[in-house]
């Protein structure tokens, strides 16, 4: 342990180690929580607390507080933010007094504040295709790539960062499927559709190899470790350098498209997201089914978006039923 490292920093150390190897937890999930401990820890050292056994149930209670109220000229976070915080803390706390290293678990009793509900944000159909459409606007291998990366982003029900983590060999063409590689680890299978599969073929044919500056694919089985021009990747989609194609260059190939459409709403890659999954249900698929594909561990973060389609009946039933509302109502 470093001299100037407290039993409590070497507390949290250790639970974030726990976090990544044990639990697998994603790079930016680790980030928010390394993040959101060492706020708490410096707002522990404010009040002479040092190790984990010092720490008591008002101390994380009063941390609490400055979450909401603003703390050390730090602002006020809202509900949801704050409620993230608390649950590392907890975490910490549980996971201490777990293995031996504190006699009791002083945030056990804390309950983090009930953030908002908000419903996911989808977008109308029409809208959707409004968006493919102008990403095809153009010529060029990268004009192919955009209109292959938003189709898959909207054809799966793909995460940002899964669908630029994305292999040629993730591809199976045969069952008409593509292996997405989940947070924390988590792998599954889900299937394609006729519009997206047309997308990505014309883009492995008439554009990748462009963009690789070969005129053949990558052998087969080999995952890409960087982004440096004139390096051979399996990375299904590639930037103008011919590595695989980044975040935040996926974000920037959407908000172009959405300029182009016209769509006064903000649109984000968890906007085609939500839109697959509201789209899905509306059409009569099971909670259960759209909760596998869109890798949710719990129904109950899948359930969400019948509250969406639930809106949706609700204001066509009123406008069409010929008894839903009073002649009379004001």
């Amino acid at each position: 342990m470093d001299a100037t490292e407290t039993a409590l920093d070497s507390a949290v150390r250790g639970y974030l180690d726990h976090l990544a190897v044990e639990r697998g937890l994603a790079v930016n999930t680790l980030a928010s929580y390394r993040r959101d401990l060492r706020r708490y820890v410096d707002f522990l050292r404010g009040r002479g607390r040092d190790s984990p056994d010092k720490v008591e149930e008002e101390d994380v209670t009063a941390f609490l507080r400055s979450l909401r109220e603003g703390h050390d000229g730090r602002a006020a976070l809202g509900a949801s933010s704050a409620a993230r915080t608390v649950v590392a803390v907890r975490g910490l706390h549980r996971f201490l007094h777990r293995e031996g290293m504190s006699d009791g678990d002083p945030a056990g009793a804390v309950r983090p504040p009930t953030p908002p509900r908000r419903l996911p944000k989808a977008i109308p159909l029409a809208q959707v295709e409004r968006l493919l459409a102008a990403a095809s606007i153009g010529e060029g291998p990268r004009v192919l790539r955009d209109r292959a990366l938003l189709e898959v982003l909207y054809g799966c029900g793909a995460r940002i960062s899964e669908a630029v983590g994305l292999d040629i060999d993730d591809l199976d063409k045969e069952s008409g499927t593509v292996l997405l590689r989940g947070k924390g680890g988590k792998d599954r299978v889900v299937p394609l559709g006729s519009y997206a599969w047309e997308a990505v073929d014309a883009y492995l044919v008439r554009a990748r190899p462009a963009l690789t500056g070969r005129d053949t694919l990558p052998s087969r089985g080999r995952r890409s470790t960087g982004d440096g021009a004139g390096r051979a990747t399996p990375a299904l989609f590639l930037n103008a350098r011919g590595g695989r194609l980044s975040r935040q260059s996926a974000w920037a190939v959407l908000r172009t498209a959405a300029g182009r459409a016209g769509l006064s709403t903000t649109v984000t890659p968890h906007t085609l997201r939500h839109s697959f999954a509201t789209h899905l249900l509306e059409g009569g698929a099971d909670v259960r089914v759209v909760q596998e594909l869109l890798g949710h561990a719990s129904v109950t973060t899948t359930q969400v978006y019948t509250l969406v389609t639930v809106d949706q009946l609700r204001e066509v039933y009123v406008a069409a039923h010929p008894r839903a509302r009073s002649s009379t109502a004001p």
